[in-house]
């Protein structure tokens, strides 16, 4: 990955013909087409939650199945995304583009019409695989394509941006998809936007391949993937229903390899991930930090696209309205960084920023049962402006942190970390919020025994099982369903607030001498020798 970096990082001097060449209109163009692939993956990780309501009714998953259907995508995504880099590097980034947007197109079309639960999960698992090859390619196209400095950045801005509008674009999308169609529809907008691509990415941006890329080692694909799938399969069957020894072992399992994974990268000559860079206290505590905010947020739309629906009876588009805005200052918000960098460090801030997160989280474990919409609109733009304040400053921190020579590397561990963290929060909070609702959901006088079994397996099952209920028996279940995952939901954000309140604590002890690149960039080589 570290060869993604071209133009100014290869360049041997800043003579005028040495300088690169300004970009144009074709470079601008080709640009747009590289932000639809961004988009779309943004629209995908919110859209889905509004759907879930849906599928539950049509498709019946299991709790397990249903936390499977959401987050296998992120898991495959995050296991796969190193790996495809270093494949691109390979192959060519173009053409890897290619080939994952026809297989996320063929994905996405089986999703759409699964039948069973079981098809829906491998779908999104296929869905995760062509995903994988989509944001590493993109981000090392555009760097080719613009090697202009300041050009560049404008350019990473641009395209970093395609995430806050994706995710404020999906709920708006999604609930207008799902009032109108069947709940598959949120998978087939991915077809159009896949064709444009396929169609425009030819005609507007060049291969680039790494004239020297070392040698794909097969060994660290496969224990990437080893140590990621048993872990999170330990981790989800604990949660949801406590000790036992297999999970407990896969848990070990999944551990044990990932130490090996790590041993191995450090005696690698060309590594999947370079771990070295962690050693750079601003990259290592940038990374965490975004890992911690991205576990939060996917975690939050996760639960509370279900409250707003199924506790509050929303439609889908009234609910996406409510989180709307919150996304949407998040693009506010990144520009606000830049103006406050000038003046805080980088630390003060993050802190900020985590501490308006914490603030909403807060509020929402204030939900009630009745009338809580504008305390969740409330509470998701305090998450949404914290969120746009520490993510546009630890991602620049991601890439000023590592030397040129290793700033592929650097895009290549964020991404993973982006991926991962919305993975794992829908993993182990949504795993959490299951358990708590299974565990407060009691018997029902009057509801029969299969009834309280679909009820305990997912709020959308409790729905419909009352809704097959007479009167009284009905109304009884879904009252004490909803409290059941109110309890749990008011749970699962107390755990959020924790863990955002010590991403601030780390990011506040650990970076409070440190200034901004806004503020007056320190040289990459010079913070890495002082971090060390």
């Amino acid at each position: 990955m570290t060869s993604a970096v071209a133009g100014p990082d290869n360049r041997p001097d800043d003579t005028p013909a040495a300088r690169p060449a300004k970009a144009g209109a074709r470079e601008w163009a080709g640009l747009a087409v590289l932000v639809l692939p961004v988009l779309l993956i943004a629209v995908d990780m919110t859209v889905l939650g509004f759907a879930v309501p849906y599928l539950t009714e049509d498709l019946r998953p299991t709790g397990g199945q249903l936390l499977w259907i959401v987050d296998i995508y992120g898991f495959v995504l995050a296991g796969l995304l190193i790996t495809m880099g270093s494949l691109g590097d390979r192959i060519g980034r173009r053409r890897l583009l290619m080939i994952g947007a026809l297989g996320f197109g063929l994905a996405s079309l089986a999703a759409a019409f699964a039948p069973t639960p079981e098809i829906l999960i491998a779908a999104r698992a296929l869905l995760g695989m062509a995903g994988a090859t989509l944001m590493p390619s993109t981000l090392s196209l555009l760097r080719n394509l613009f090697t202009d400095d300041r050009q560049r950045l404008l350019a990473i801005a641009i395209w970093a941006s395609g995430f806050s509008a994706g995710s404020a674009l999906g709920p708006i999308l999604g609930g207008w998809l799902l009032e109108h169609y069947h709940w598959g529809s949120v998978f087939l907008i991915n077809l159009p936007v896949m064709a444009v691509l396929l169609v425009a990415l030819p005609l507007l941006v060049g291969e680039s391949k790494d004239p020297n890329p070392g040698r794909l080692d097969p060994v660290s694909v496969l224990l990437s993937m080893a140590a990621m799938l048993p872990a999170v399969y330990g981790v989800k069957k604990l949660a949801e229903y406590g000790w036992a020894p297999v999970p407990a072992a896969a848990l070990a399992a999944g551990l044990a390899l990932g130490a090996l994974f790590v041993r191995r990268q450090l005696r690698l000559p060309h590594p999947l991930i370079d771990v070295r860079l962690f050693a750079v206290r601003r990259f290592s505590v940038a990374v965490a930090t975004n890992l911690m905010i991205v576990f939060s947020l996917v975690a939050s739309l996760f639960f509370l696209t279900q409250y707003l629906q199924l506790v509050l009876g929303m439609s889908p588009v009234t609910a996406g309205l409510v989180l709307v805005p919150g996304l949407a200052v998040s693009v506010a918000a990144s520009f606000v960084a830049v103006s406050l960098a000038r003046r805080l460090s980088l630390g003060t801030v993050l802190v900020l920023g985590l501490a308006l997160i914490a603030t909403g989280f807060v509020l929402v474990t204030q939900a009630p049962l009745e009338g809580g919409a504008a305390l969740i609109a409330v509470a998701f733009l305090l998450i949404g402006t914290g969120i746009g304040l520490a993510e546009t400053l630890t991602n620049d921190a991601i890439l000023t942190a590592a030397p040129p020579a290793r700033a592929g590397a650097a895009s290549a561990i964020s991404e993973t970390a982006y991926e991962l963290g919305g993975a794992l929060g829908v993993a182990l909070l949504g795993s959490v919020l299951t358990a708590a609702y299974r565990f407060r959901l009691d018997d029902v006088a009057s509801v029969p025994g299969e009834a309280m079994d679909a009820a305990r397996e997912t709020l959308g099952g409790a729905v419909s099982a009352a809704h097959g209920l007479p009167g009284e028996a009905g109304a009884a279940l879904l009252g004490a369903a909803q409290s059941a995952f109110l309890d749990g939901m008011h749970l699962t954000s107390a755990i959020a607030t924790v863990i955002v309140v010590a991403a601030a604590v780390q990011a506040g002890l650990l970076l409070r001498r440190d200034r901004t690149p806004a503020a007056g960039p320190t040289s990459a080589p010079e913070a890495e020798s002082a971090d060390a």
